[in-house]
């Protein structure tokens, strides 16, 4: 039972969107009080020339938004679906194309990313009974591979391959979940980036799937019965069934007995909440306790459980109506909770489900300086995710919260996905650094001892890169802690290409992992440095919400001020310098962009929110209004008015290189926020650095992109950083790469920036 779920939480960007978590009311457009004319009769762009990207017609229409004219000249942007729209896109992506297949270098930077995206993938296993369930990807494949393995040593067997699902590698596993005997696995298959998941059936013994199919499971969160006969699961309105684009929001829990029709699944929870709210279950391991966890957001949970033994069930609060996060799950006839209820840090309670009223709260791992960060009960101990600094650790305890041992690490990084039965024996955990590629570790718990399990090969020598962490003051004099990453004996003279990455938002922590593209910026001589902003996770709930509403300003002042913190000690300088952000972290970007033009030369701005007074009207995005606000509230409107980056691009100024990109299938971040900032940066720039925007087709927000796209879109990205920061088209002077001579590439993990 892990109290971090382990379902896919919808984060932007990141998340994480994914992440990252999601569901929504209805859609308020603005009021619209004046309009141009009926645009004239749509015909498509010829292919762009070279020189300049084609220009975007100026259709002006006037809001009226809580008593502010704003004028929109580029409204007509916003439907995808009109040809006008699709041919100017494909006008775009010809003219960055063009400007990108010219640079010098150009078949060396991708041949290399190719040769780095290439090395395969591992997951942290699930165990059930005696199968072992993990994902792997090796070599050219696009997507991974769900395999399954009898015994901790066992030959792995290939139980679910999406790969020959669809023609263009775009069909991808979302979740899975395998019946607590093993048996059967519940699992998700979306395809084109869309995160539109399709739940499927399989025996694990036979590899064939079940009768069962039930489609609108997007992030769908499971548990199985004890038997296997059936499951809880979440799931979204069929659309057509609610007013049109409410088929994003109503998340439900439901019932599913195999064989059975999906349509007649019986209700069990979620009608009377709101829309926007995200349901996500657990089941303990006997069947009888069902505990629902109710995100408003990402600051505020409410926790119920219910006793489906009992002969009418029914879910009772554990904490409702409180602003903290509360997560937790029966194991053992104990409800463990992890909460920042009183502890902005997290500690973990224990409670009784049957009488879970707060006088019979206990507490069993109180909060430290440490951030707890993820607890998981196997056998009698708790394995705990600990984050210190912005890194991570592990810790074993047993069940009253007495410490029993740290489990070492091989450097500051990312632990993620800890994962083990309530009855087992041993645990597993992900590990990953900038110079450490993923490894997967299992921990004895008898020995208290942890070996490697599974690591990913990677032919490379990272012993001439270094890794520092390092704080410096923001605007308002909070320290804010980055990690800078370069190879050894980079002088300090100002000269160094540096690219700095961000997100700030969502209780999302930026901590120290392995990006395979990100090795050939560092081979040709580039600093990396990765700042720690207010609004993420990495110093508890306290420094999340000191990034979040009407404080969001405070996560610009943060990534500017790292950005002069880099100049001042001579790391770089401005014209060396490039930021990098995608989704909310696009947001980050976009928002930076706007206010200091001068204190960077290059800008990859990815899936972005940009019109921060329409977005919430835009696939998913009502989602993020306790995060963000909504131009429907008057106090919002003014916090959301003072830094939307759409809304402060002014004409004549000298703007850096942007590369926007998006997705034509993003379910997440609606593409119109990068078409419509692409087409005013054009108009308005005074300075001679290109404007790209790039339109990934039949590709989402990220999750599930196949190796393909991934390998064209980094090459295209480091290109373009390459060639603004004058890192182009050799490597630089100075040590050898850090790739040995053996020769194979890296592999991945999480692929950052």
């Amino acid at each position: 039972m892990s109290l971090l779920p382990r379902t896919h939480r919808l984060i932007p960007a990141c998340v994480a969107a994914c992440a990252a978590i999601a569901a929504a009311a209805s859609i308020m457009e603005s009021e619209t009080i004046m309009s141009s004319p009926q645009p004239p009769a749509e015909t498509p762009f010829p292919a762009a020339p070279a020189k300049k990207p084609p220009v975007a017609r100026v259709q002006e229409v006037t809001d009226t938004v809580q008593g502010v004219r704003i004028t929109d000249p580029y409204r007509w942007l916003e439907d995808g679906s009109s040809d006008e729209v699709r041919a100017w896109v494909e006008g775009q992506n010809a003219y960055a194309e063009s400007l990108l297949d010219a640079r010098p270098g150009r078949q060396g930077v991708r041949d290399r990313l190719a040769k780095l995206l290439s090395i395969g993938t591992i997951g942290t296993p699930d165990v059930r009974g005696t199968r072992y369930f993990h994902t792997r990807r090796e070599g050219t494949q696009n997507q991974p591979i769900l395999y399954v393995r009898e015994g901790l040593n066992g030959q792995d067997r290939v139980l679910v391959d999406p790969n020959p699902l669809s023609p263009d590698g775009t069909a991808t596993i979302d979740w899975w979940f395998p019946s607590r005997d093993g048996k059967l696995l519940a699992y998700g298959i979306s395809t084109a980036g869309d995160e539109k998941s399709t739940l499927k059936v399989r025996d694990t013994a036979t590899g064939r799937d079940l009768p069962d199919v039930i489609p609108h499971t997007r992030y769908c969160s499971l548990g199985w019965v004890p038997d296997g006969s059936g499951f809880y699961y979440t799931r979204y309105p069929a659309p057509g069934s609610v007013p049109a684009g409410q088929e994003n929001y109503n998340r439900h829990v439901f019932f599913h007995r195999l064989g059975d029709d999906p349509a007649k699944d019986a209700y069990v929870f979620g009608r009377d909440r709101k829309p926007e709210e995200i349901i996500e279950i657990d089941l303990s391991a006997d069947g009888r306790w069902l505990a629902a966890t109710i995100y408003d957001g990402w600051a505020k949970t409410d926790l119920l459980v219910s006793d489906r033994k009992a002969p009418s069930p029914s879910f009772v609060a554990v904490a409702q109506g409180l602003d903290a996060i509360f997560m937790g799950g029966v194991v053992h006839g104990v409800l463990y909770v992890r909460t920042n209820f009183e502890a902005p840090r997290y500690r973990l309670l224990a409670i009784d489900p049957a009488k879970p009223g707060r006088d019979g709260w206990k507490t069993i791992l109180p909060q430290t300086d440490a951030v707890l960060d993820d607890a998981r009960v196997v056998g009698g101990s708790i394995v705990a995710r600990l984050m210190e600094h912005a890194s991570s650790r592990v810790v074993l305890y047993d069940s009253a919260g007495k410490r029993l041992a740290d489990v070492p690490l091989p450097a500051l990084g990312t632990v993620d996905a800890i994962s083990g039965e309530p009855d087992g024996k041993e645990a597993f955990f992900g590990f990953s650094s900038y110079i450490v590629p993923p490894v997967v570790q299992r921990i004895d718990l008898t020995t208290r001892t942890a070996s490697t399990w599974k690591k990913v090969a990677a032919d490379l020598d990272l012993s001439r890169l270094e890794v520092k962490q390092v704080t410096y003051p923001s605007k308002d004099g909070t320290k804010v802690s980055m990690f800078i990453a370069a190879r050894k004996g980079a002088g300090l003279d100002g000269s160094n290409p540096t690219l700095l990455y961000g997100y700030g938002g969502f209780n999302v922590s930026q901590t120290p992992s392995f990006s395979r593209s990100l090795v050939l910026w560092l081979e040709r001589g580039g600093v990396y440095a990765e700042a720690n902003l207010r609004g993420g996770g990495e110093y508890g709930e306290d420094w999340h919400r000191a990034g979040m509403l009407d404080r969001k300003q405070n996560v610009f002042d943060d990534f500017i001020a790292a950005g002069e913190y880099l100049v001042a000690q001579k790391y770089t300088r401005p014209d060396r310098l490039a930021i990098y952000g995608g989704s909310n972290g696009g947001l980050l970007v976009g928002a930076t962009l706007t206010q200091r033009p001068d204190l960077f030369k290059a800008v990859v701005c990815a899936v972005p929110l940009l019109d921060m007074l329409r977005y919430q009207n835009f696939q998913i995005a009502r989602l993020w209004v306790p995060e963000y606000g909504s131009a429907e509230d008057a106090a919002q409107f003014k916090t959301l008015y003072g830094y939307s980056p759409y809304h402060h691009v002014r004409k004549g100024t000298a703007y850096p290189a942007v590369l926007l990109t998006t997705a034509d299938s993003d379910s997440r971040v609606d593409p119109m926020h990068a078409r419509k900032m692409a087409a005013l940066l054009q108009a308005s720039t005074s300075s001679d650095r290109p404007i790209l925007l790039r339109t990934e087709m039949r590709a989402g927000h990220g999750v599930g992109k196949p190796l393909s796209k991934q390998i064209d879109e980094a090459a295209d990205v480091y290109g373009f950083l390459l060639w603004q920061l004058g890192l182009e088209p050799t490597m630089a002077p100075g040590p050898e790469p850090v790739e040995s001579r053996g020769g194979t590439a890296l592999a991945p993990g999480k692929d950052r920036p």
